[in-house]
């Protein structure tokens, strides 16, 4: 269930779920009152100004991590869909890329800074790259992820993603397969 606002954004609330306020333009969501997490706690399109830190946040999830032109070139990219999660005051701690294809989307890259992990704020910002990615009509999701990171395996697993093969050899430093995981969606009309 959702409620259309100001300049097309959307804000989502249900049974079991926290509930979302909006803040102001081009936030997707606010959270307000949930108990498990923070007040405060944003998810919004990514930014320009989002870049550098980003781009940092990338550097210590990641063995090969994307520059900040890579992020640059992809906010004006159709199809693809770039987040952040940001905790008070006002500091990105996360974000999200999605790649939106016709009915099918991949989940490129996700990350949380460490400060903020073990808090279900990675599963928070997975929750909004779904939405996201219903509302684009997507079908199928899938993503990799590094056999080894069982962490976020069990998060993605919690939310519905299968397992559906293995690349071998897929990641570098060190080297290590990745599990194809996919989820079915159900596209909002």
């Amino acid at each position: 269930m959702g409620a259309r606002v100001r300049e097309g954004i959307e804000c989502r609330a249900g049974a079991g779920r926290v509930t979302v306020s909006f803040q102001a333009p081009g936030y997707v969501a606010a959270v307000s009152g949930a108990e498990d997490l923070r007040p405060g706690i944003l998810v919004r399109h990514m930014r320009d100004g989002d870049v550098e830190r980003v781009a940092e946040i990338e550097s210590f999830a990641f063995s090969t991590p994307w520059k900040a032109t890579t992020f640059k070139l992809l906010l004006d990219r159709p199809g693809a869909v770039l987040m952040v999660l940001e905790v008070p005051p006002a500091r990105v701690a996360g974000y999200a890329v999605l790649w939106c294809i016709q009915d099918q989307g991949e989940l490129a890259n996700i990350a949380v800074i460490p400060e903020f992990r073990n808090q279900r704020l990675g599963a928070y910002l997975l929750d909004h790259i779904l939405n996201e990615a219903q509302e684009r009509t997507v079908e199928s999701l899938y993503l990799e992820v590094r056999v080894s990171n069982f962490r976020a395996r069990s998060m993605y697993a919690s939310r519905g993603f299968e397992e559906i093969g293995v690349r071998r050899d897929y990641y570098e430093n060190p080297r290590e397969d990745a599990r194809i995981l996919m989820k079915r969606l159900t596209p909002t009309p």
